[in-house]
């Protein structure tokens, strides 16, 4: 059944909103304490997100990605920037930075990366506490019409799908 556009997107004079009432389910999910640390407790799988643990960090879909295989690198301390880390770590999260972009360049074949951290809020981090850092594959054109003019990002792979293939990928080796 198609609907006619006015009741998919609702105008006004300021905002544009596109309705996606699944997504209710996360805007009401409360998270006490650190989704990192949290995170770190669980078996890793599809429900969790993490792609692979190293001895001082892991790597993690991002739940609310910009682009198709956006993943995190995470120190498993909880520490909210890169020098209060031990060299160990950080030099381990380098090197999972890199080989994240070799795995995701390996399964989506992006035309560049964003690879980078957000230290603090007026950073733009929205974990404050805990560093970590950003990889995001990117593609020439991402950025379309959806994003400039909704809004809205259109993700073309659930987060179920993209793990399977990066987690199949990252054992490789």
């Amino acid at each position: 059944m198609a609907f006619p556009v006015s009741y998919i997107l609702l105008q006004s004079e300021y905002m544009k909103r596109l309705w996606a009432p699944w997504r209710t389910k996360f805007v009401e999910t409360k998270i006490s304490g650190c989704v990192f640390c949290d995170v770190q407790k669980d078996d890793d799988g599809p429900a969790n997100l993490i792609i692979f643990r190293g001895k001082d960090c892991f790597a993690i879909l991002n739940r609310y990605p910009y682009t198709t295989g956006h993943l995190m690198i995470v120190a498993n301390a909880h520490l909210n920037s890169f020098e209060d880390l031990d060299l160990k770590t950080r030099a381990e999260m380098m090197e999972m930075s890199t080989h994240a972009v070799v795995v995701i360049r390996r399964v989506y074949h992006p035309d560049g990366f964003n690879v980078g951290a957000n230290i603090g809020a007026a950073a733009g981090a929205g974990i404050t506490g805990h560093v970590h850092i950003h990889v995001v594959p990117r593609w020439t054109g991402d950025s379309n019409f959806m994003l400039t003019l909704a809004e809205t990002r259109v993700m073309p792979e659930a987060l179920e799908a993209t793990y399977a293939r990066l987690r199949a990928a990252w054992e490789e080796r």
